[in-house]
C-alpha cells in the first residue's frame, strides 16, 4: 500500500497492485485495473518512487527495518 493525497489534500492508502497506469494532464490521474480513475496531488515521479520503495520493502523486509 502506498500513501497518496487527493486533490483536496485528504490522505489515503492505495494498493499499488491495482494501478493500471498513471497519466498527467492538469492533474495526476491514476487509472486502476477496474477502470476507475483517481486524481491525486502526487506527481508521477513521487508515485513511481513510492511504488518502488514499497516493492523493495516487500522483497527485502530487513532493508526496510534498517532504514527506520
Amino acid at each position: 500500500m502506498i500513501k497518496l493525497k487527493t486533490i483536496t489534500g485528504k490522505e489515503f492508502l492505495l494498493n499499488n497492485d491495482l494501478i493500471y497506469r498513471v497519466d498527467v494532464e492538469y492533474d495526476t490521474i491514476i487509472t486502476l485495473i477496474n477502470g476507475k480513475t483517481l486524481r491525486v496531488q502526487d506527481t508521477t515521479e513521487e508515485i513511481e518512487e513510492k511504488v518502488m520503495a514499497f516493492k523493495r520493502g516487500v522483497m527485502n523486509p530487513f532493508e526496510r527495518k534498517s532504514e527506520q
